[in-house]
């Protein structure tokens, strides 16, 4: 960049300071302030909605950690290290996902990845595949590490996924380019709102939404219950598991005394559940049918 360039680009950023800088010209001294700062401008109409979000979205960034986002071990779509293509075909074409932890013995111990696009050479050849020649090192980062970090490694590597380590060096999870990017952009809106810091939100009487990255504790402290499970630390990853598989919206399980609904979920998690109790679910399902024989 020449002189010339660096004094536009400088001259460029006074001019943005000034307008965005109230009239008693008080520069922001935190965070806070300047995010207070932006909305005022917001306010002024000096941009839209959407860029206010995307600019407190990269603010945000550098606050959290990989652990923030990860998609927990339990939910991971993961391939077995010796499993043949016919194997995997099914569980590649399913989730339509273009990369893939390869796990060992189980799945904290991840031993590379597979990129969907190498299967391509074996769809008329089957036979020749062997997992050993399309398996790609692993990327392996700790929970710890900031997500500003982590975007420029990924940009800079142009690698798009990561396993998540713990301390003691066993996968805790896996991150993708896409799940830093949704912190700035934001995640696709839907109906169902949640005030800040809420994760469970009362419906009705019987129904209640709840994130699925809800701590399985604070879900038991909620709802009385007393679910545990060795593999998942959250309520979506219990739910996951009981279903056996990546679920559409709409599908149920029941995991007594609650039934789950999904409300929202894409190809990689659950993100939303409805959640009422069993005996109620039941209640209703026959009251249905009542109606319908009683329907001329």
């Amino acid at each position: 960049m020449n002189a010339d360039q660096r004094s536009g680009n400088s001259s460029f950023s006074a001019r943005l300071l000034e307008r965005l800088l109230p009239a008693n010209n008080n520069e922001p001294e935190t965070k806070a302030q300047l995010v207070e700062l932006l909305r005022q401008a917001k306010n002024r109409t000096l941009f839209n909605t959407d860029a206010l979000a995307m600019m407190e979205g990269v603010l945000q960034v550098s606050d959290l950690r990989v652990r923030d986002i990860m998609i927990p071990r339990a939910q991971m779509v993961v391939l077995k290290r010796d499993a043949t293509l016919p194997d995997i075909l099914p569980t590649v074409t399913r989730s339509a996902h273009s990369r893939f932890p390869v796990i060992g013995e189980d799945r904290a111990n991840v031993v590379g990845t597979l990129l969907a696009k190498d299967l391509l050479h074996y769809f008329t050849a089957p036979e020749r595949f062997k997992m050993r020649d399309v398996l790609r090192p692993a990327v392996y980062v700790p929970e710890s590490k900031p997500l500003d970090v982590l975007l420029k490694e990924f940009r800079s590597s142009r690698n798009h996924i990561a396993i998540v380590i713990d301390e003691y060096g066993a996968a805790a999870g896996l991150v993708t380019i896409e799940d830093v990017l949704e912190q700035i952009v934001g995640d696709i809106a839907d109906e169902y709102d949640f005030d800040e810091g809420t994760s469970i939100m009362q419906r009705d009487k019987h129904t209640y939404t709840v994130k699925a990255q809800t701590p399985l504790s604070t879900f038991n402290d909620y709802f009385q219950t007393n679910y545990t499970s060795p593999h998942n630390d959250t309520i979506g990853g219990l739910v996951l598991n009981a279903l056996g598989h990546l679920p559409d919206r709409g599908e149920q399980v029941t995991i007594a005394p609650l039934t789950f609904s999904i409300l929202a979920a894409d190809s990689r998690r659950i993100r939303l559940l409805s959640v009422n109790s069993a005996e109620h679910t039941q209640d209703a399902a026959n009251s249905s049918d009542a109606q319908n024989q009683e329907a001329p």
